[in-house]
């Protein structure tokens, strides 16, 4: 199976690299040229275009910064895609959004699915990341051997559209998580409590978390660089906002945080990593919240293996 890779970022990189190092056959595109030239050096071939990438392949798979890039790829794949021909959406993206492209390349001939991933980039780069599939069955059937290569988990999650409603609820939970997280540590350092002590405790509670387990040792190492920026956060978190409004879901939490990311963007700029978001307290406070003997990097240490499916019986 000849495989297209369309969008070599923090995750796409990972992912493209996952299937190049597991022998797939694998065609890559970026606007980027470096980016491109990474993975040839990891065994892809390179591309010329979006369009060139879906006329050569059978799976062509997009990871996109935005719904906005997300259409502006998929109107470049659109004529070359006909019988035969499968589109995997791999970003964070609208969920209505990507019923309407789905249909577009169904109403062509080929066929689509939303495979958002959940886990962080350190286990995207080892193919242990998770991943969600919205499809009809006989489309992920298709697609699950590449999906088992970039993900140790994966779930299919029914229709088009399903797996990107759970992926951006997910999201707006570590990033609640993540604003909860920084409040705890920060008044446990108020109070004089050490912070790997704090650490440990959560660690070994019903508070933890995945998001405590790996962002929360970059926020105490000082580094804070979890390679996830304020800007996709508040796109993550302001879709979840739409999915709740458009149902009248009257959210609490939600509207506080998106103020909370907003003002980490106004202090901090678009671009800065997430875990800065700690750095609000430190400055109110003018508490340090870092402690000795945590990592500045995080390193996926469950050892890498072909993922399976997720089997779960669907409620009544």
């Amino acid at each position: 199976m000849q495989v297209g890779f369309v969008g070599l970022g923090a995750v796409g990189a990972k992912l493209a690299g996952t299937l190049a190092r597991n022998g797939v056959d694998l065609t890559v595109f970026d606007l980027d040229p470096a980016r491109i030239d990474l993975l040839v050096s990891q065994g892809a071939k390179a591309g010329t275009s979006p369009a060139q990438i879906m006329r050569d392949c059978e799976v062509v798979i997009t990871s996109l910064p935005s719904p906005a890039a997300s259409q502006a790829v998929l109107d470049q794949l659109l004529p070359e895609i006909g019988p035969g021909k499968i589109w995997l959406e791999m970003s964070t993206t609208d969920p209505e959004a990507i019923k309407v492209q789905a249909k577009a390349v169904q109403d062509r001939g080929g066929r689509a699915a939303d495979t958002p991933v959940s886990g962080g980039c350190h286990r995207a780069a080892t193919g242990n990341i998770s991943i969600f599939a919205g499809c009809d069955r006989a489309t992920f059937e298709t697609v699950l051997p590449l999906l088992t290569y970039m993900g140790r988990r994966v779930l299919h999650t029914g229709e088009v559209g399903s797996a990107s409603v759970l992926k951006v609820m997910t999201n707006y939970l570590a990033t609640i998580h993540l604003a909860s997280l920084c409040e705890a540590m920060t008044t446990m350092a108020a109070h004089g409590i050490d912070l790997g002590i704090t650490y440990e405790a959560i660690k070994a509670s019903s508070g933890t978390s995945f998001v405590h387990e790996t962002e929360s040792q970059l926020i105490l190492s000082g580094n804070r660089d979890v390679d996830f920026t304020l800007d996709l956060v508040l796109k993550d978190i302001g879709l979840f906002q739409s999915l709740a409004d458009a149902k009248d879901v009257p959210l609490e939490l939600s509207p506080l945080l998106i103020q909370i990311v907003k003002d980490g963007q106004a202090r901090y700029g678009d671009r800065a990593q997430s875990d800065r978001l700690i750095e609000r307290l430190e400055e109110a406070t003018g508490l340090s919240i870092t402690a000795p003997g945590f990592p500045t990097e995080l390193i996926d240490d469950e050892p890498e293996e072909r993922g399976a499916e997720i089997r779960r019986a669907v409620s009544p």
